[in-house]
């Protein structure tokens, strides 16, 4: 198949060499006392380790994030893992897309010919999130406590993520029962997948607490549909959204290598994931979680000689399962072409660095099958009606 690419010459084809996580971890369980720069430099050491490139020949470190308190957690964790100073970072907030986008901004780079070295992902801690609060808008008035950032005007419509759920499982006709299901078989595959070893050559263990985390913590063992239908709905009186169907809250890290195919050549690295395009679109903020159907839609109209039925891998970020269901079935894809080693419902969904997973997910698969010209698609859904998703292709002779 002839896909479209933007490079004007083929050594400046963006690749992702190497690609690691950190272990996802439960919101104030595993990770609980690391600062989010904490749980991105140990990956990075063990890139370095693992590849061998120069540190130095680093052109940019970019991280996405989300829950943070500002700053430059890309700069601060490219300092924290022993980069050389003369190494820059840029932090990315697309909340939920935060790492992907990261990646995305990354590829273009070398397509660009900007640079030809770059490592990219995300990160984040809900456990270490500091508090918001609003300064009061008079003197006499008090401050006040808020959860998350303004992504839409009150005239649209800027609803809770759980409640947006519920509305996209209302406009698209998702039940309860189908809810539950897709919930329960996550957690199933990642459970069979953690057993299997699918997921050790991709994380890094992190030292946290006296202990070294090496195993992702949310995946259920005992998950079933009897216990999961019991669940009550968390965000609408008499809804289906619940704590089973909706991903936890989580702590976690993922960075990927990306180079241009002729400096991956020259670090005598043989296979990779070639980046191909990506496309980023807007939906009804009210709707958010149908975001990845408006942004794959655009990519196929920027591939024409691809369709959905061509790719082999798709890796959707899991934020609940209403909204991946109401997605393929705008999308037409089947769900058990979705996530075949597990999702966010069951590993987690560390917001900012969920994306980058999605992409170390895609490397790690194709990595073991080893399926040249395999094509692989990561998408999700974005806080404020958006969507991202980003088409690869994995190559065995680079």
């Amino acid at each position: 198949m002839q896909l479209s690419k933007h490079p004007v010459d083929a050594d400046r084809q963006p690749v992702v060499v190497a690609a690691f996580r950190t272990a996802v971890g439960r919101a104030f369980g595993a990770f609980e006392a690391l600062e989010p720069q904490d749980l991105v430099a140990p990956v990075i050491r063990h890139m370095i380790g693992q590849v061998g490139f120069e540190p130095d020949a680093v052109d940019d470190v970019i991280l996405g994030n989300a829950t943070a308190g500002g700053g430059n957690i890309a700069r601060l964790s490219a300092l924290a893992s022993g980069l050389p100073v003369t190494v820059p970072g840029v932090t990315v907030d697309r909340q939920c897309g935060s790492g992907l986008e990261a990646v995305i901004l990354a590829s273009r780079m070398v397509q660009a010919g900007a640079g030809e070295c770059y490592l990219a992902g995300g990160v984040e801690s809900v456990s270490r999130a500091p508090w918001r609060v609003e300064k009061p808008r008079g003197k006499a008035g008090l401050p006040r406590f808020y959860g998350r950032a303004r992504f839409s005007p009150d005239d649209i419509g800027d609803p809770e993520m759980g409640v947006a759920a519920e509305n996209v499982a209302r406009a698209c006709g998702v039940s309860r029962e189908r809810q539950d299901l897709f919930a329960l078989s996550s957690h199933e595959k990642a459970v069979t997948a953690m057993d299997a070893g699918a997921y050790d050559q991709e994380i890094v263990p992190v030292e946290s607490g006296g202990m070294l985390i090496e195993r992702d913590e949310c995946p259920r063992r005992n998950a079933s549909m009897e216990a999961l239908s019991a669940l009550p709905p968390v965000f609408v009186d008499n809804g289906t959204v619940t704590a089973g169907n909706a991903c936890p809250l989580n702590d976690g890290a993922s960075v990927t290598l990306i180079t241009s195919r002729r400096l991956a050549r020259t670090l005598g690295v043989k296979k990779g994931l070639m980046f191909i395009d990506a496309a980023s679109a807007g939906v009804d903020p009210n709707l958010l979680g149908l975001g990845p159907v408006g942004s794959t839609q655009r990519l196929l109209r920027r591939q024409p000689a691809l369709a959905l039925k061509d790719i082999d891998l798709v890796e959707f970020n899991e934020a609940f399962a209403a909204q991946v269901l109401g997605s393929i079935d705008r999308l037409d894809i089947a769900a058990e072409r979705v996530n075949r080693e597990g999702g966010a419902l069951a590993l987690g969904h560390p917001f900012g660095a969920s994306g980058a997973i999605l992409v170390t997910r895609l490397f790690s698969q194709f990595a073991r099958r080893q399926t040249d010209g395999a094509l692989g698609m990561a998408m999700l859904g974005i806080g404020g009606g958006l969507g991202l998703t980003a088409l690869f292709q994995w190559v065995e002779e680079l």
